[in-house]
């Protein structure tokens, strides 16, 4: 008992606490009242994955199974990267609520984005107060806040447990095998969980140059054995997180070799957003950076801001007529814009970087990059040198298609990258790499005594905090030598609505609004250097303590960052209607017409299966939430319906013969619900089969088939389907029952004979059966399945249950008991330690 109570009487215990309590407070408090009051953050990909999970989540309530197939969207496809959920997974899904201490949501996102930073740097041997402000930093950086209102909940979550994996390596080479390995997995099994392979990635260099600078300074200490087995340890903590997920990544992975990220179409690459080693140069690059739109990393408003804003699960314009009211009303008072003209400026947003636009800046904080250059002169040794190359190395990258030579280098030399598109995500690097080099420079800076502070840090300290004062000041008086106001994609924009050329008035109003919000913003970040500076020459000159200095920073930093976020995430941003959470969508007047007149449709059992296709919303989730739709949205639809799609829907071709052979039974155009009487029901027997030798013949056949008797297949479907026999009178196929996972048909034909069904073809994952003899399923018309059906009266079942998920989910359940085993006896060694050390000493 004197042990715990002596243990428990530890500063650095309580200060650790402190903080806890510290980050805690103001995630809920940038949150308030909304998270208190229950208020509803309605984000829109959240909605987006409600709507195209909802056919599988009702299966789920309704049946208790869970389904690995929908047909919500681009008439089928699998659920892997739509609602990933995996028996093993609830082996880990409690220690999310943990790691957020039960915070409500969306306050427990930012905590956590906070404590992983906050562990890092104590892995670091930073104090506690050095650690807090650098944790405030890190989950406040203003991209963060900005994915939890767009709904990128999955992209959020992996990044708040990079930093803790990090932190188990650095314990590791610290020596601390056990329990650094045991942190690491479990952090990194965490991050991998949440599935989103594309920001594990991008940290991938990072986890590489930790690595590279302790084996430096193992080399330089003579510490290689301690610096060989650190890295053992922590290769077989990352063996163990990827074991821990393997059910999703395994799955994922096959899956995404049939998506246009894995470049399994075979078609001319003018007809796809895929190429032979992964997505095309102009899809990929879709979302780079501008060159100077680079400074919001210090100046958040340099190119305006945002073009859309969060509100209430809708994106709201931020069009300058609407965000610029009075300064407007005076332009039209000196007569620098006529009033006629003033509407206009709803073509012209407060953004004027890239024609892709954006929900808000990457900024991580004036007073934190002006840490981060301080950090670049005074912190010594390779970390540093690491950290200025990841920072300059992501902000290259995010320029995508604005730094082609590096871009086109990645692209062919570096595994997998071809698969990601936005490059300016990467970002997420610079938001890592600079807070932690600012926090490292406000260690260093307070190792020193004050009395030799100003002797030692002045030079720095001027250099530093003067060339990001310079920046502000350059941009607060010149904005202009940061771009052009007026951009091509609001000329074109201009063309294309209204025509002819922007008037002299509206355009200079434009421009005088953008640089006057760009000016504006470097003022605010000039004065937020100087105020933080002073704080920091005051300690220098002993006018204030550690602590006082301490507080001031954080308080700065969480001022500044706090403000600016507001203008992207705010009360605005959250439905007041709690209803919501029951339903998010409400049916429009077609969808409600076609639910009800869709019951004649409905097969044997009760249930139905037709498809929509919705022109006015083809490319929206929300159609997903009512009816199997041929369009939806999602960013890796596999790659053969996304031909289609690109070939007739986009492409100006016939498209009626793809939406007969896909049993749609309604059109929506213009609000009207079009019956289509010509849709082929969900199986048919046809006459004919033509083979054709490239992939291009197959979809352009088509268009001239009559796919009720025809079909056309790839050469290579023979073996499986042989030839064609001319159907019998009387010969049926009828479907008898449907669920996303398993359909039943009837069969009676007087000799063999091919089906077609109007089911989205997949290479893997679905078995058939004939009176429960397996037999194959075969592809046709490019993306439907058929069977060849023997003679006679049988049931055809198909069923979709990967065998692979069985094989992953054990090896992943085996896995996360090693990891709780480890992270187990290490807390129970280290508990043992701490009470050996305190009775040595007494």
């Amino acid at each position: 008992m004197d042990k715990i109570k002596d243990f428990l009487s530890r500063r650095s215990l309580w200060t650790i606490v402190a903080s806890i309590a510290a980050m805690a407070a103001v995630a809920i408090i940038f949150f308030s009242p909304d998270v208190l009051e229950g208020n509803i953050l309605d984000q829109h990909d959240i909605r987006q994955g409600f709507a195209n999970g909802q056919e599988a989540q009702a299966f789920h309530q309704a049946t208790g199974e869970t389904t690995r197939w929908t047909n919500s969207l681009f008439g089928g496809m699998p659920t892997f990267q739509i609602a990933p959920s995996y028996d093993s997974d609830s082996l880990l899904n409690w220690v999310n609520t943990i790691f957020g201490l039960g915070l409500p949501v969306p306050a427990n996102l930012l905590f956590m984005m906070m404590i992983g930073f906050f562990i890092l740097l104590l892995a670091l041997r930073q104090r506690w107060y050095v650690s807090l402000i650098g944790a405030i930093a890190y989950g406040f950086s203003s991209y963060f806040i900005i994915i939890i209102g767009a709904g990128h909940i999955w992209k959020f979550v992996t990044l708040a447990y990079i930093p803790p994996t990090l932190a188990g390596i650095v314990l590791c080479y610290r020596g601390r095998y056990l329990w650094g390995g045991a942190l690491a997995a479990l952090f990194a099994a965490m991050q991998i969980a949440w599935n989103h392979v594309q920001m594990t990635y991008y940290f991938l260099p990072v986890v590489a140059a930790f690595v590279i600078v302790y084996l430096i300074d193992a080399i330089r200490k003579k510490q290689m054995r301690r610096w060989c087995i650190a890295t053992a340890v922590s290769l077989f903590a990352g063996t163990l997180a990827v074991a821990a997920n393997l059910p999703s990544l395994y799955n994922t992975y096959e899956y995404s070799r049939q998506t246009i990220r894995g470049n399994y179409s075979d078609l001319p690459s003018s007809d796809r957003d895929a190429t032979d080693t992964g997505l095309s140069k102009d899809y990929l690059t879709s979302y780079s950076y501008g060159t100077s739109e680079s400074f919001t990393l210090l100046i958040p408003n340099i190119k305006g801001g945002a073009t859309n804003k969060p509100e209430k699960g809708a994106n709201v314009l931020l069009s300058l007529n609407k965000t610029q009211p009075d300064k407007l009303r005076r332009m039209v008072a000196d007569g620098e814009i006529a009033p006629d003209n003033v509407p206009y400026l709803q073509l012209f947003t407060d953004y004027f970087g890239e024609p892709e636009g954006t929900n808000g800046p990457v900024y991580v904080g004036a007073l934190i990059f002006a840490l981060f250059i301080f950090g670049c002169i005074i912190v010594r040794g390779p970390a540093k040198w690491a950290l200025i190359i990841l920072t300059i190395f992501s902000i290259l990258l995010a320029l995508g298609r604005n730094c082609m030579w590096l871009t086109d280098f990645m692209i062919d030399y570096m595994p997998l990258y071809s698969r990601f598109r936005t490059p300016e995500s990467i970002l997420v690097v610079a938001e890592f790499t600079i807070p932690l080099l600012a926090a490292l420079a406000l260690g260093r800076f307070f190792e020193i005594p004050r009395s030799e502070a100003m002797e030692r840090w002045r030079r720095p300290f001027l250099w530093s905090f003067g060339i990001a004062a310079a920046i502000c000041l350059v941009a607060w008086l010149f904005p202009w030598l940061f771009g052009p106001a007026i951009t091509q994609h609001d000329i074109s924009l201009w063309a294309t609505y209204v025509g002819g050329d922007i008037p002299s008035d509206v355009y200079y109003a434009a421009e005088k609004l953008r640089y006057g919000i760009a000016s504006a913003d470097a003022l605010r970040s000039l004065i937020i250097i100087i105020i933080g500076g002073a704080f920091i020459w005051a300690y220098m000159a002993r006018k204030i303590s550690v602590r006082y200095t301490a507080l001031a920073v954080a308080a700065v930093v969480l001022v500044d960052l706090f403000m600016v976020n507001k203008r992207y995430l705010n009360h605005d941003s959250f439905s007041l209607d709690r209803s919501i959470i029951v339903s998010r969508f409400k049916p429009t007047k077609a969808d409600s017409a076609i639910l009800e007149d869709g019951r004649r449709w409905d097969l044997p059992d009760g249930s139905s299966n037709y498809r929509v296709l919705d022109f006015d919303r083809f490319s929206s989730a929300e159609p997903s939430y009512f009816h199997k739709t041929i369009g939806g949205y999602h960013a890796a639809k596999l790659t053969r319906v996304n031909d289609i799609i690109s070939y007739y829907f986009s492409g100006g071709r016939d498209l009626l013969n793809v939406a007969d052979m896909l049993n749609t039974r309604y059109y929506v155009q213009r609000g009207q619900v079009i019956p289509n009487d010509r849709a082929l029901g969900n199986a048919w027997l046809v006459d004919t089969l033509s083979y054709v030798d490239t992939p291009l013949e197959e979809i352009a056949a088509i268009e001239n088939l009559h796919p009720a008797t025809q079909a056309v297949a790839d050469k290579s479907m023979s073996a499986i389907l042989g030839q064609a026999v001319v159907t019998s009178p009387g010969d049926t196929i009828v479907a008898t029952s449907y669920a996303p996972n398993r359909l039943t048909y009837r069969t009676h034909t007087a000799a063999d004979a091919i089906a077609v069904l109007s089911e989205i073809y997949f290479p893997w994952g679905w078995q058939a059966t004939v009176d429960g003899q397996p037999i194959e399923i075969g592809r046709v018309n490019y993306i439907l399945r058929a069977l060849r059906i023997p003679a006679g009266d049988h049931e055809l079942v198909l069923t979709f249950d990967p065998p692979s998920i069985h094989t992953t989910v054990s090896i992943a359940t085996v896995a996360i008991i090693i990891i709780y085993l480890a992270f187990v006896t290490g807390i129970a060694l280290w508990a043992v330690n701490l009470f050996r050390r305190r009775e040595k000493k007494q």
